[in-house]
């Protein structure tokens, strides 16, 4: 993967950016998704936002290298705090982290969000969470993507600002529009996810030490809305 040739997860992240957009991607590693669709035209401007400096300076010689430094801010800050007012930034891209993570980045910075922006957040795992902290703070879900890349599944959700949004503890746990669309591949994910739950639930109750009572019924839980949602 590089500027040139996306990952097929990073190319439906880019395919949810807005036309025209400008485009903070925080995390941004090696700068590729800003470089790919700078190059592509697909955006007006971009940051680039790292926390740790190898990836920092490795975004940085991607940018020098494809002639986009003025067009491409790289910069070394934590979290959204890359993002200055007068960079008008009106889509935002988080990618590659746990879902924890992810949603973390966002509430400690809230002071850099206006409410304009859209989201386009790409969780490795800990979707639930996620999606708990964009109801919280009354981003409604547009749109969500679910694809399959070197045999693990990766989810894309899109959030804009709404006003206040309310959804069920399934819905959070699923995602609500993958619930509503139930594609091939989520409903694969899911069968694959419900052999996981049983055969954590049989080492559970065969475990020497005991298991607190209540992760062994959230669990349970979790295998019942599985089943139901797969039947």
């Amino acid at each position: 993967m590089n500027e040139h040739t996306l990952s097929m997860r990073l190319e439906r992240v880019a395919a949810n950016v807005p036309l025209g957009a400008r485009l903070a991607d925080i995390g941004s590693d090696h700068g590729y998704l800003p470089v790919a669709l700078m190059r592509r035209g697909a955006i007006v401007a971009a940051l680039a936002g790292e926390v740790a400096t190898t990836p920092f300076h490795a975004a940085q010689r991607t940018v020098r290298d494809n002639g986009l430094e003025p067009r491409i801010a790289v910069r070394l800050a934590d979290g959204l705090a890359a993002i200055e007012p007068r960079d008008g930034i009106t889509a935002i891209s988080v990618c590659g982290m746990g879902g924890e993570t992810i949603r973390d980045i966002l509430e400690r910075g809230k002071a850099y969000l206006n409410g304009q922006e859209r989201l386009i957040l790409q969780p490795n795992g800990g979707e639930q969470p996620l999606r708990h902290w964009l109801m919280d703070n009354g981003y409604s879900i547009v749109r969500e993507e679910l694809l399959r890349e070197n045999r693990f599944y990766y989810e894309i959700i899109v959030a804009e600002r709404a006003g206040p949004v309310a959804y069920t503890a399934e819905q959070l746990y699923f995602g609500p529009l993958q619930m509503q669309a139930r594609s091939p591949v989520f409903l694969a994910k899911w069968q694959r996810m419900l052999s996981q739950k049983r055969k954590t639930l049989v080492s559970l109750k065969h475990a020497r030490q005991a298991v607190p009572e209540e992760k062994v019924q959230e669990i349970a839980r979790q295998a019942k809305w599985i089943t139901a949602l797969l039947a």
